[in-house]
Order: C-alpha cells, then sequence, then structure tokens
C-alpha cells in the first residue's frame, strides 16, 4: 500500500512534477478556485529544484454557494470572500484531512515531514494555512499567495501548536477578489498563532488577483532556504 497513489484519492489524478535529481523533499501546491492543478505545475516547473517534487492535486467539483451553485472544481464551499462571511466548516476540515492524507503517502515513502511543504494560491492558499497549523507534524514551511486563514476564529485553539512554522505570505495590492487587507488582517492573525519571526508577509504594488515573476522568485527564494539541498 505504501507506494499505491490509489489509497489516496487526491493523488491518484494529481499533477507530479518529478525532481531531476534524487528527490529529498516535496510541494504540494493547491490551485484556486474554479482552476486545476496543471496551470500552477507549470509555473513551479520554471522555478523547480532538482530535488524538490511538486504535487498539484486537483480539487473536486462541487457546488459552490458563491457563484450560484454552479460546479466547479473548490477545495470547499465559499459563501463569501469576507471576513465575517459564514464558512463551509465541515468541507474546510475534510479538506484538509484529504492533504493530509497526501502528507502521510509521502511520510511512508520515505520524506519526512520537515522535508514537506504547502502552498497554494487563492482558497488552495487558504487550505494550505489551514491545513499546516492544524496538522499533527512541523512542515517545512507553507507558501501562502492572496490568500486568507479559513476558520480564523478557531485559532489559536485549533492550531497544533507548532509555532516555528515559517510561513510566506504574498498579496498584490490591486487584488480585487480578495482585497490586501485581508491579506493583512490575516498575517496579523498568524502573528498570534506561530512565531512572528517566521512570518513573512508581502505585498506587490499594481498585482491583481494573479501572481507576478517578482513573487515566484521569492517563493523560489523560500523554497531554497528552507528546503535546501541534503
Amino acid at each position: 500500500m505504501c507506494g499505491n497513489n490509489m489509497s489516496v484519492p487526491l493523488l491518484a489524478e494529481a499533477v507530479t512534477v518529478s525532481g531531476k535529481e534524487k528527490e529529498t523533499a516535496v510541494v504540494i501546491f493547491l490551485h484556486g478556485l474554479g482552476d486545476a492543478g496543471h496551470g500552477w505545475a507549470a509555473s513551479l516547473t520554471e522555478i523547480q529544484l532538482p530535488h524538490v517534487k511538486f504535487i498539484c492535486p486537483h480539487a473536486p467539483p462541487i457546488p459552490v454557494t458563491l457563484n450560484m451553485k454552479s460546479m466547479m472544481p473548490a477545495w470547499f464551499d465559499l459563501m463569501g470572500l469576507s471576513p465575517d462571511c459564514p464558512e463551509d466548516e465541515c468541507g474546510i476540515k475534510k479538506a484538509a484531512d484529504s492533504i493530509k492524507a497526501i502528507i502521510e503517502h509521502e511520510v511512508k515513502n520515505g520524506i519526512p515531514p520537515h522535508r514537506i511543504m504547502l502552498g497554494g494560491f487563492s482558497q488552495g492558499g487558504a487550505l494550505s494555512l489551514y491545513t499546516a497549523l492544524t496538522c499533527q507534524h512541523q512542515l517545512a514551511g507553507v507558501v501562502a499567495l492572496s490568500c486568507w486563514l479559513p476558520l480564523h476564529r478557531s485559532f489559536p485553539m485549533a492550531s497544533s501548536g507548532h509555532k516555528n512554522i515559517p510561513i510566506l505570505h504574498c498579496h498584490g495590492e490591486m487584488d480585487a477578489m480578495i482585497p490586501v487587507q485581508f491579506g493583512i488582517m490575516t498575517a496579523e492573525k498568524l502573528k498570534g498563532i506561530v512565531n512572528p519571526q517566521m512570518i513573512t508577509f508581502k505585498t506587490y504594488p499594481g498585482l491583481s488577483h494573479s501572481s507576478c515573476p517578482q513573487e515566484m522568485a521569492t517563493v523560489k527564494d523560500f523554497i531554497e532556504k528552507y528546503l535546501p539541498r541534503i
């Protein structure tokens, strides 16, 4: 069962970008609402380190309240995009469990938790933050792009207590979908959950709800720092 992807549903369909040499680290990166893993796999390939494997799973299609119950790939349901909106607590926790299953699969296959990093964009970034902060293992870090912390009122109580997890949190200053102020509030909330010195919060002038080459260069530096070749 150890090497069988079919035992982890999200892994069976995930886009995997293998390292060019012996893989000693893994980055699991989660796409945003309505997207798929392919686009981010392509972007991450451009900044890939030879010893790092990237796993970009696809969210399952579910009806999304925010989009008039239309079926689309989503990690959990969204009722709105403001800090006070009701949240899909059950869906968020279920999605986090599915990502933790990928982490456990990688651990069984020989990659220790401290060599596994989570990342994501928008809803995927939100899920990566929630999963890392509630994971029993202390992971290598989190790359959180243009996102927020789901179920923020449940923290710090919901945290697994790992205070020294590095977090790279980036946000476009012209983001109309998830305003940068939401990102700033999230960064402040994170300082009460983990060691504030472990949080790097960067904003990008002129950047909307997307990524940019400067941001991806920062992501590459972060991965190099916390997942060095061994």
